[in-house]
This record gives structure tokens, sequence and C-alpha cells, in this order.
């Protein structure tokens, strides 16, 4: 049941990886609460909320497609320091702002939009790079780990990024995000070289085509972007954060994405048992009905307690999902196209909660908070399920097929760049 640090002991550059990202990911999360207060209480509109997510979805599209393809092309390590150093910058702009005598809205929609554009770009080469340097059986322990640095972070830090904003400012709270960059920073400076593949596919449209074409081609990988996407558009309530702060007190605003990474983080280290669990599919598939309910649950709840602790519960159901999603990924993907399909796992993991909440944003404007976060989960219950019956091949997936096909597809691949030197 326990979590296996394995990854860790015998990979140096994940090591690099896992402890800079937990360091600046706390101060990104403390941002991540921070920005939606701040646009609440300069607007006092839910749907303003709601655009903040919505101003993130464009540019995260269109450069995750791009930077899947520089991910298979180019030295990643470098890819890694750009958007790392992009991403900072843009933290600082929002510090900037945060310090004018009237921060301007427009500037919040740039600096996440900004913000945004690099994480799209980094994600795929970050993907990439890990699974280059950790064997792939050790893939759900590293999914397990992600989830614990996630979790590390999204516990404490907006618990306290909530008290910064209602009790003393936002300038504090990015100042703490800026500072923090410079760990992960550090990282990625620190990566050995990671050179371009002799016989890469350039970055191009034909290229990028082969990359969703072979996702498109595959059941299992398909399921797992149309599921998570379905879980988090119908079901995301991070929107209303701010929303919810006015009812039970500015104070708890933090507390939501807390209760939410503190369910994850005790999935992550009871995640022991995952490695012995082979129907990845079936598994994804019953986690994300069960964050549904878990949500429907928060939307009835009155008492704070009792919704954090639905919270909590959507959380640990959602880590569950995420180790089963990426095990598929890193251990099915062969490497040529790892940056590409990165790439499309970044639009799925990111469109859903981002068009999620611009949609939550609307409809709590125009029906209530309670209403949007219950008609929410209920919709996402049946959105899996039907999902579920339509990808009979991704619910009956057994990862153990998936590692054979792999090692296939990559041999072959292998041949063929012999045959081209020859």
């Amino acid at each position: 049941m326990l979590l296996d640090i394995t990854p860790l002991r015998v990979s140096r550059d994940y090591r690099l990886l896992f402890f800079g990202q937990l360091i600046s990911y706390f101060g990104s999360m403390m941002t991540f609460i921070v920005v939606p207060v701040q646009m609440f209480k300069l607007t006092g509109s839910n749907a303003m909320v709601g655009y903040i997510y919505l101003a993130e979805f464009v540019p995260m599209v269109i450069l995750a497609i791009i930077g899947g393809a520089l991910a298979d092309a180019f030295d990643r390590r470098q890819i890694l320091r750009v958007t790392e150093i992009g991403q900072t910058l843009a933290t600082a702009l929002l510090l900037a702002n945060s310090c004018l005598a009237q921060p301007q809205v427009w500037v919040l929609f740039v600096a996440v939009a900004l913000h945004a554009g690099f994480a799209a770009v980094q994600r795929p080469a970050f993907e990439s790079f890990i699974q280059k340097v950790v064997p792939p059986e050790h893939m759900p322990a590293v999914m397990a780990l992600n989830a614990v640095r996630y979790c590390l972070g999204a516990i404490i830090s907006p618990a306290l990024g909530g008290i910064v904003a209602a009790q003393y400012s936002s300038t504090v709270a990015y100042g703490f995000d800026v500072t923090t960059f410079l760990a992960s920073l550090i990282a990625v400076f620190l990566l050995r070289a990671d050179p371009s593949r002799e016989h890469a596919d350039r970055p191009s449209l034909q290229a990028t085509f082969q990359g969703w074409s072979y996702a498109l081609s595959r059941q299992e990988l398909l399921g797992t972007y149309l599921v998570d996407m379905a879980a988090m558009f119908f079901a995301m309530p991070q929107a209303l954060y701010p929303a919810l702060g006015k009812i039970y007190g500015e104070q708890y605003v933090g507390a939501f994405p807390a209760a939410i990474a503190t369910g994850a983080l005790v999935a992550s280290l009871t995640s022991g048992w995952t490695k012995h669990v082979h129907r990845h599919g079936l598994m994804i598939t019953i986690a994300a009905v069960l964050w549904g309910l878990a949500i429907v649950g928060f939307g009835y709840m009155t008492n704070i307690w009792l919704a954090l602790g639905f919270l909590a519960l959507a959380g640990f159901w959602d880590a569950i999902s995420g180790i089963f999603r990426g095990s598929i990924w890193n251990q099915t993907i062969p490497n040529f196209l790892r940056g590409r399909l990165a790439s499309i796992e970044v639009i799925s993991y990111l469109a859903g909660p981002m068009l999620g909440n611009a949609k939550m944003g609307v409809v709590a404007e125009e029906f209530g908070v309670p209403t949007a976060i219950i008609s929410g989960g209920l919709i996402c219950v049946f959105a899996i399920l039907i999902l579920a019956l339509l990808l009979p091949k991704f619910l009956r997936y057994d990862g153990r097929e998936g590692v054979k096909q792999k090692e296939i597809e990559e041999a072959n691949q292998s041949g063929a760049a012999a045959e081209m030197n020859l």
C-alpha cells in the first residue's frame, strides 16, 4: 500500500525535476487561488472569474500542439529552461500589477494567458523527458510521486493564499511565487543534456498530424482524454471558490482546493496497490464516476466541514484516475511520439477545467452556486458512463498488453532508422 519512491532513487534528473517543481509549485498554488480572488474583488462577478480560465484556454491549446512537436525534435532540457523563465516573468507581471494603486483587470487576463502558454509548451517536454530518464515499469510510481508533489503544494499553499488575500494583499502572494521559481530554474539548468534525436521528425504539420492520428486510432488513449475532459468540464467547481468564500467566510477560500489536494495526497501515499492493477481503463471510469458523485455531495452541503470532506473525497478519486491515466500514457506511447502525445494530454488535462470553470461561472451567475455544482456533478456521472459504453476497448484495456505493444512499435521504429542509415 505504501508509496513507491524507486524513481527518486534511480534517476538523478527526475530527482531534480521533482524537488525543483515541488518548491516552485508551492508558490504557484498560492497564485492559483489569489488571481480568482483578486478578480472577484475587482469585479464582483462569478462570470469574470470564469473568463480567467477561458483566457488561459486559447493559448494553451495552440501552444500545446506546437510544444509537442518541439519536444520530439529538440533538446527538451532547453525547452524546460525557456518555459520556466517565461512562467517566472508572467508571475512577475502579476506582482507589478498588484503594486498599482488600482490594479488593472486586463493585466490579469494577459498574465494568466502568458503563464498558460508557457506551461503548455513545457508540459510535453517535461512528460517526454521523464519517460526518457525513468524506466517504463516505474511509471505508476512516477505518477503517484507527481501526485504527492502536487498535493504537498496544493494543501498548504492555497490555504495560506486565501488568508494572505483576505488579510494582507495579493502582492505578498505573487512575490512569494516569484521567489519560489528560483528552485525550478536551478533544477532545469542542472539537468543533463537531452540532444535532439538523429532521426526525429522535424516540427511540421505532418508530424503533428501523425501524433493526433496515433492517439485517435487507439481507444485506450482516447478514453483517457475524453473521460478526464468530461469529468473536469462538467464538475470542476474551482471558479466558484471566491463566491463560496462569501457564503462560508473568505478565510475558507483556500481551504477548498486544499481539501481536494488532501484527498489526492491520501490516495497517492497509499497508492502502492495500483501497480498490481492492470485494468487501467476500468479503474479510470470508476474513479471518474466517484469524483462526480462526490461533487454532487459537495454541492448539497451547508456545513463547511462536511463540504470540505466531500471535496477531499473528490480529490482522492481524481488522484486515482490520474495515476492510471498516466500509466496508460507512459507505458504504451512509443518514445518517438511522446512529445506530440504529451501535447494532447496537456489539452485533455487542462481544457476540461478551463472550459468547465468558464461554464461554472456563467451557470452560477444565472442559477446560483449550489445549482451549478450539483447539476455539474450529475451530468458528469452520466457523461462518463456513456463514454465507457462507447469505448469498450478502453474499458477492457490491460496494461501488460500495452507495454508489449510499445516495445514492438519502438523496435519497428529503430529498424526503420537503421534502414535509413543504410
